[in-house]
């Protein structure tokens, strides 16, 4: 057997069995009941913000924004081309079109002067991915949105516990989102969170995401089944109190991958901007001959060492290939060169060393020349 290195694992163990057997218990397994409320109330205290809203989704999350800030129908909405094709869908989803913007080659994030020749008429929001946990420039970002009048609506799926000049990602727009993805540093099992400061438009998401049901019944208007289950909360709450232990971990893990690997010729890392600190959801590599991506790839994979290729460009996916796209050549060449290496917190020090070592061995002896480690 090889040594099982885990890539984006969850980490569920006693505490979240032992949360989730007293939601069974109490008979709160829907959306009713006070672990939801204790799941938005712990998360709106952590990140310092008035409200938080516990969705089923990261993608519902944003979509319900896009919906509370009036989104739609020949409104345009800039994007950053590398991502997840889940930051794009929503925009369709409310009727609007989305238009890419290439990401910076240092940091691997929306470059705000492609978003800023990307604004038009139509433009009405945009929306800055902390892309693999690593904040964007968002004084940039917020600039521009403040020149054009356009809403910020930050996609913080991957960046739980990240923060822009001591402040916590997802509270540096008009509203933050985040995903409790069953791979993200804590999850629910699925879910997500919609954050802000505006507590009335907080209210009315909170309200729309229960199928905008009012007294006794009554809906007031088109509503959305967006809601998290109690179930999916108490394991939320539980991953919540790990947070900083799940934390300190990736980012020791990316240290020990920097300083292992940082001084060899071929090999670049994701950089932050001045005053970022990212959560390291992900600690990823540029492979800057792309030719050997692969044979790389291929070739940890039979020392069980699980890798993944960053996000395809989702301006390159057949759904969006016809949109508009400022494009530098960026996005692709990162895609071409990247590679996720394990992060779970499954792993210990020892199983990233065992990394850095296969990688060392395959930079410094030109190939996998010696047998797997067993």
């Amino acid at each position: 057997m090889y040594k099982k290195i885990h890539l984006d694992a969850p980490n569920i163990g006693e505490l979240e069995k032992l949360y989730l057997n007293r939601a069974i218990d109490s008979g709160y397994v829907s959306s009713a009941g006070p672990w939801v409320s204790g799941l938005e109330e712990k998360c709106a205290a952590y990140l310092h913000t008035a409200k938080a809203v516990a969705t089923n989704s990261g993608t519902s999350a944003l979509h319900i924004a896009l919906h509370e800030l009036g989104i739609g129908k020949g409104d345009e909405v800039i994007v950053p081309a590398l991502t997840f094709i889940a930051t794009v869908n929503p925009v369709v989803y409310a009727g609007a079109t989305p238009v890419f913007a290439d990401v910076d080659i240092r940091t691997w994030n929306m470059d705000p002067r492609a978003v800023e020749d990307a604004v038009t008429d139509k433009t009405r929001a945009v929306i800055p991915v902390h892309l693999y946990g690593n904040p964007c420039d968002m004084d940039e970002i917020n600039r521009i949105a403040r020149k054009y009048g356009l809403h910020v609506i930050e996609d913080a799926a991957e960046s739980l516990g990240a923060r822009y000049r001591g402040v916590f990602t997802g509270t540096l727009g008009d509203l933050g989102c985040f995903s409790l993805n069953g791979n993200k540093t804590i999850t629910a099992g699925g879910g997500g969170i919609v954050t802000g400061n505006d507590v009335q438009r907080l209210n009315h998401i909170k309200f729309l995401i229960n199928q905008a049901r009012g007294e006794q019944g009554y809906h007031t208007e088109i509503g959305f089944n967006y809601r998290m289950t109690n179930l999916q909360a108490a394991v939320g709450l539980a991953q919540f109190e790990r947070l900083e232990e799940f934390l300190a971990k990736k980012r020791a893990f990316n240290k020990a991958y920097r300083d292992a690997l940082g001084h060899i010729n071929g090999i670049r890392f994701q950089e932050e901007y001045k005053g970022a600190e990212s959560s390291y959801w992900f600690t990823c590599i540029i492979v800057e001959d792309a030719s050997v991506r692969r044979e790389l790839q291929e070739g940890l994979k039979d020392r069980g060492i699980p890798t993944r290729r960053l996000f395809p460009p989702v301006s390159e996916l057949p759904p969006y290939r016809g949109c508009r796209f400022i494009d530098r050549g960026n996005s692709r060449y990162i895609y071409e060169r990247g590679i996720c290496l394990p992060c779970s917190t499954l792993n210990n020090p020892e199983d990233i060393e065992y990394v850095c070592r296969a990688l060392s061995e395959f930079y410094y002896e030109g190939s996998f020349v010696y047998a797997p480690v067993k």
